[in-house]
């Protein structure tokens, strides 16, 4: 793609392309090649069910692509089915923790201490309020906890 054929959006705002795509199953990033994360999130997960071990293989898979070796996962416990405390991911152990986050957000780790923050849309989320509140987290502007981007969005509140 030639910068002519890029389309010039205004600032913090994501091609149409990305809304088409977004579906159940689907994990929206924001990766900055600064230091700095400028917003409170880093991207966006819409996981088909609230089954860790049928969910989460394809994220950590999609993420480590993009950010390397991920090596814990963070979530609350009460939001997922049978929380186990290791996956194997691609011959790889990732140790998934319990934290009280709310069940609106996945806490990622790669490395011994880089934290990435992503919403959980709800898996039975309409598809339009899902892509919003996607859209919305990935904003490198966006100054909103997930769950007000979920309430603010329709998409709920995050308890399932």
């Amino acid at each position: 793609m030639t910068d002519s054929d890029t389309p010039h959006l205004p600032p913090g705002l994501l091609p149409d392309e990305i809304h088409r795509a977004v579906k159940p199953g689907t994990a929206l990033l924001r990766l900055e090649t600064t230091r700095e994360r400028g917003g409170i999130l880093d991207g966006a997960w819409w996981p088909r069910s609230r089954d860790v071990g049928a969910e989460l293989p394809g994220l950590v898979s999609a993420l480590t692509e993009h950010l390397g070796p991920i090596t814990r996962v963070g979530l609350d416990a009460s939001a997922w089915e049978d929380l186990p405390t290791r996956l194997v991911i691609d011959d790889r152990v990732v140790h998934l923790d319990s934290f009280p986050v709310g069940d609106d957000t996945v806490l990622v780790t790669r490395g011994d201490n880089d934290h990435f923050a992503l919403l959980v849309v709800p898996p039975d989320t309409a598809p339009d309020a899902a892509r919003t509140a996607m859209a919305r987290a990935v904003r490198a502007d966006n100054v909103d906890q997930a769950g007000q981007i979920l309430i603010d969005t329709g998409s709920g509140t995050g308890r399932p």
